[in-house]
């Protein structure tokens, strides 16, 4: 399969693509195939909040030593929310469901092993939880702290600066307003789990 030249992709995305973390997967077939995928079935700004996500991921990693898979890392950024494009049926678990579904189809047709396909739309599946699981695995983890981050900022000081960093260099003015009212059109009811994890409530739910 032919492999996609960054240039191709929005000018928006450039900044992005040009960090390192990024570059350096460019032009494995399933990383190329993601971002085209991405750019066909995501409004311009959740595209770059997307890019964005995987960059605050990987810093994460970094930043706490964590090995992880960063090029499924860097797919599951790409599908995390994919669930909210218009017209997509509203399904128990809300849009984070439907992003999963679409990220293993994605999987299943690049030939991924099930073992990885399972952490990864695990990943998405569950990125909206207000706190991850226990039993989460590094890449479930990374990729809710990152989106999380992105949005509303929250788990900032672990790596200081690096959201206003991709801020300024992919901005999206006003994101954090205008995506919240693109999950409560999508219908997040269901999203969300019923029971917080011990200790969760008495500091109660942010708001993405």
């Amino acid at each position: 399969m032919a492999t996609v030249p960054p240039e191709v992709l929005p000018d928006a995305w450039q900044p992005l693509l040009a960090q390192p973390p990024l570059a350096r997967l460019l032009g494995q077939p399933i990383v190329d195939e993601a971002l085209l995928t991405m750019h066909r079935l995501l409004p311009p700004r959740v595209a770059v909040h997307s890019l964005r996500t995987f960059l605050l991921a990987d810093a994460c990693a970094r930043a706490r030593g964590t090995g992880c898979d960063r090029t499924g890392l860097l797919v599951a950024a790409a599908f995390h929310d994919t669930g909210l494009t218009r017209g997509a049926p509203r399904v128990r678990g809300g849009f984070p469901t439907r992003s999963a579904a679409l990220l293993d189809r994605f999987l299943v047709g690049h030939g991924v092993a099930e073992r990885r396909r399972g952490a990864l739309t695990r990943a998405v599946r569950e990125h909206m939880r207000p706190f991850p699981a226990r039993d989460a695995g590094p890449e479930a983890r990374l990729l809710h702290f990152a989106a999380w981050l992105d949005v509303v900022g929250r788990g900032g000081g672990e790596v200081p600066g690096e959201r206003r960093r991709l801020a300024a260099l992919a901005p999206t003015p006003l994101f954090a307003v205008s995506f919240s009212a693109r999950v409560a059109v999508s219908g997040l009811r269901g999203a969300l789990p019923d029971r917080l994890p011990p200790g969760a409530g008495r500091r109660g739910r942010p708001a993405r």
